[in-house]
């Protein structure tokens, strides 16, 4: 058995592979990590522009102006102004080259074509220079970024119209379990719905991946080695979930070693999710996960989250962790590290009841984890917990 860290680290320096690239139009790039610097292939703004309603000044003697024309944005002049000549200009115009600065209509008086200027005149006021964002050949965003929506607003208005990307990873869920029964089936006495294979599926694909394929097996040795054996040949990560531990029905275990899938850990010192494994073959990458649905998914979130970064080059693979003070008092159970559900609130983070790893019922509500080391005795209410945002 081995630590947190340790597992994470394992994990980090194992993965050394990457998924393909390829250049693909900008609008469909959201969620994807680029595979390549983009670089600004112009000066943003590409020209001095307003920032401001109101009025463009060429500096005179006085704080009276006449006014020459006229440039709303979008306007192909330039209009040349002589000392205390002005023009009424919009925000987001051009500035005319012999405009000085740009006064605001507020602090304007206007009589026809003349104006007189409320207070002194200072030289470059709201004027955006050319290049103020980004200049012609500068990055504009780095490789390993995740695309947002709002970088995608960015380089469109930069002018670029593709990006090269690393294709998402493709991912088989293997579901294993005499005991599960389909929602809707016949819950018969002994029997529970099958739930991670729905959950899984959700939870990767509102957190960015769409390649995801879905098998149930039941508990048999055979039939576990060959869907292992298919799921390793046609997919970039394989999850299993149940069937790890060492009961008499717990076959994925035997099965991996059997197909010779290179073991890096089993079981990390940790709970929920004790009996994990990791493990590679091929070049691609083995999680078997605990049964218990709230394991399942705590243990995604920590470990197979981060590599599924790691395969498609993102430069931040692990997830946040920020410090905050609890809202009550908590008495942790065990002397293990621990990963608990919790819910952020404007006043701290929440610790929410129903911990238990079979239940999920809580992590309806949760959009955290709280970590505590090993060990951990009673926090009181305003103690500082490292707690992990969910992603989504």
């Amino acid at each position: 058995m081995i630590d947190i860290n340790n597992a994470l680290q394992l994990i980090q320096q194992h993965c050394t592979t990457s998924t393909p690239i390829q250049t693909i139009a900008l609008p469909h790039a959201l969620g994807l990590v680029l595979a390549e610097d983009s670089v600004s292939v112009i000066d943003m703004p590409p020209f001095r522009q307003s920032a401001m309603d109101g009025y463009a000044l060429c500096i005179g003697q006085n704080n009276s102006y006449r006014l020459i024309g006229e440039v709303k944005a979008g306007d192909n002049k330039n209009p040349s102004l002589k000392p205390g000549e002005a023009v009424r200009i919009f925000t987001g115009a051009a500035v005319p080259d012999t405009a000085e600065t740009v006064i605001m209509q507020e602090k304007i008086v206007r009589d026809h074509n003349n104006i007189a200027i409320e207070g002194s005149v200072e030289k470059g006021l709201n004027i955006r220079p050319k290049g103020e964002q980004i200049q012609h050949g500068e990055i504009a965003l780095k490789k390993g970024t995740t695309l947002k929506g709002t970088h995608i607003g960015y380089l469109a208005g930069l002018g670029i119209t593709s990006v090269t990307v690393h294709i998402k990873p493709s991912i088989a869920l293997v579901i294993t379990g005499d005991e599960l029964v389909p929602p809707g089936g016949s819950l018969t006495h002994g029997k529970i719905y099958e739930s991670n294979g729905a959950m899984l599926t959700a939870v990767l694909t509102e957190t960015g991946y769409q390649k995801v394929s879905a098998v149930w097996i039941k508990d048999d040795y055979e039939h576990t080695k060959t869907t292992l054996l298919n799921a390793i040949e046609t997919h970039d990560v394989i999850l299993v979930t149940g069937g790890i531990s060492v009961g008499d029905y717990d076959f994925v275990g035997k099965a991996l070693k059997t197909i010779e899938v290179e073991e890096i850990f089993y079981k990390v010192k940790q709970k929920p999710g004790k009996p994990l494994f990791f493990g590679k073959k091929n070049g691609k990458y083995i999680f078997a996960l605990p049964g218990n649905p709230a394991a399942v998914l705590s243990c995604f979130y920590i470990y197979v989250y981060p590599l599924l970064k790691q395969l498609e080059g993102a430069y931040v693979t692990q997830l946040k962790r920020i410090t905050m003070p609890i809202t009550k008092d908590f008495v942790p159970k065990g002397d293990r590290p621990q990963f608990l559900k919790a819910r952020i609130l404007p006043n701290g983070v929440d610790i929410l009841s129903g911990q238990s790893s079979a239940s999920l019922r809580s992590f309806g509500t949760a959009d955290a984890l709280v970590f505590l080391p090993e060990n951990t005795c009673q926090i009181p209410k305003g103690g500082l917990v490292s707690t992990i945002p969910i992603p989504s």
